[in-house]
């Protein structure tokens, strides 16, 4: 393993596959919407710039995890102020916000790096 390389824990795992589950989802509503395009893009881009081992962005880890945080908080506020809230219709907006939640959590809980 090379020094810009680190080891992968199951918090890690689980930001992954929580990442790539709200980018799915918003990717997958209605295609091709602009905004849900470019929301789950900029989903991909912050889990890329948080795990690629690049040592330029080692020394800039805090920042993305935290520009991370920010971003998946913007996007659960932007649900409260314009989602789709109903029920059963809006199910997916409340599992899709449930797992964003958790990506905050297990994203503030990771501040070893």
């Amino acid at each position: 393993m090379n020094s810009g390389s680190r080891k992968l824990g199951i918090n890690h795992y689980v930001i992954i596959l929580l990442t790539l589950a709200t980018a799915g989802i918003h990717l997958s509503l209605l295609f091709p919407d602009l905004m849900f395009m470019l929301n789950a893009i900029g989903y991909l881009t912050l889990l890329a710039l948080y795990f690629l081992p690049v040592p330029f962005l080692r020394k800039y880890h805090a920042l993305v995890r935290w520009a991370f945080i920010g971003f998946t908080l913007v996007t659960i506020s932007a649900w409260l102020l314009i989602g789709d809230k109903s029920w059963p219709g809006g199910a997916l907006g409340y599992i899709t916000k449930a797992v964003e939640v958790l990506l905050v959590i297990f994203l503030f809980t990771d501040r070893q790096s």
